[in-house]
């Protein structure tokens, strides 16, 4: 009878509909970057659990309870029309992240910040006023901390708290097919209990850890070898020879007025006289600089980049 059970599921498997493949999403989560990311997510909701319960004076926890890779648009409409989403800017990558708390909870955190029970308060949906914001983002910015503290297993990161937005389905923080990863967790207050979602730009991790699984099955004399390639590679950038021009803005001429031009005729050049001059390396405008000089030699001097601007 087994050896029957055994062929008959050989035969469902090959006679079922093929799984289609998504181009738009090749990101895959292996089973120890997940791994990874589940010992980050646990030990944030941990450490968050612990923070509301000080804060708020009422026992609370959070606990870690599905991780997922999907895109952003897939993300977004699994919420509902009207939540807080609370927008946080990730650094080193300056890449967006999103906390998801639903609204009825985001008032019971308010109420119990002012000293309230940890009740289920039934009000119709509203925005938080800027008092309620600021008490809340107090709070936030401490659980942020922990996020990083969480997170520190995998990459040094920081966050920070943005701001407040009720309407997701009008947010594009990233592009609808941006892979996200989105960490679920359920959060309880006494006798509250909420579920509230955590949304990260899937790249700012995934770099990585596929950074640390390279690190890992290397021996020490590779890393060596590794460490030493990287160095004299940066060295050798360093030495590239690129040329550089300093270039008044161009204009454009008509084929007829080009074959006229002769020695003695004058261009003129939509370039304001008091306007600096482009810096540009390989067509690529890096700067601007006024002109001067140096010695016996004409020179530039940099007065802005483009990183400024």
């Amino acid at each position: 009878m087994p050896v029957t059970n055994r062929a008959s599921q050989r035969r469902k498997r090959g006679s079922g509909t093929p799984e289609v493949y998504d181009f738009r999403q090749p990101m895959t989560l292996t089973r120890e970057h997940e791994r990874a990311i589940e010992v980050a997510g646990q030990t944030f909701a941990r450490q968050w659990g612990t923070l509301l319960s000080s804060r708020l004076g009422a026992l609370a926890s959070v606990s870690l309870e599905t991780i997922e890779l999907r895109t952003y648009d897939e993300y977004i409409q699994s919420l509902p029309q009207t939540t807080t989403m609370i927008v946080v800017q990730v650094e080193p990558s300056r890449t967006p992240a999103l906390l998801q708390i639903p609204t009825d909870a985001t008032m019971t955190l308010i109420d119990c910040l002012l000293g309230g029970p940890a009740v289920t308060l039934e009000m119709p949906f509203r925005e938080m006023t800027e008092i309620e914001w600021n008490l809340m983002k107090g709070m936030l910015d401490h659980a942020v901390d922990e996020l990083a503290y969480g997170f520190a297993s995998i990459a040094p990161l920081q966050f920070e708290v943005r701001t407040a937005k009720y309407n997701p389905h009008f947010m594009q923080v990233v592009s609808a097919s941006e892979p996200v990863l989105v960490l679920g967790f359920e959060m309880a207050i006494g006798s509250v209990t909420t579920p509230i979602t955590l949304m990260v730009v899937a790249e700012a991790l995934m770099a990585h850890l596929r950074e640390q699984e390279h690190v890992a099955g290397r021996t020490d004399e590779e890393q060596r070898e590794y460490a030493a390639a990287v160095d004299l590679l940066s060295q050798r950038m360093c030495e590239v020879p690129l040329p550089v021009s300093v270039r008044f803005s161009g204009r454009t001429m008509g084929a007829k007025d080009i074959t006229e031009l002769e020695v003695g005729s004058v261009v003129s050049l939509h370039h304001g006289v008091d306007r600096p001059l482009d810096v540009v390396v390989g067509d690529v405008t890096l700067g601007h600089a006024a002109i001067g000089v140096n010695g016996t030699r004409v020179a530039c001097l940099v007065v802005s980049t483009e990183e400024e601007e």
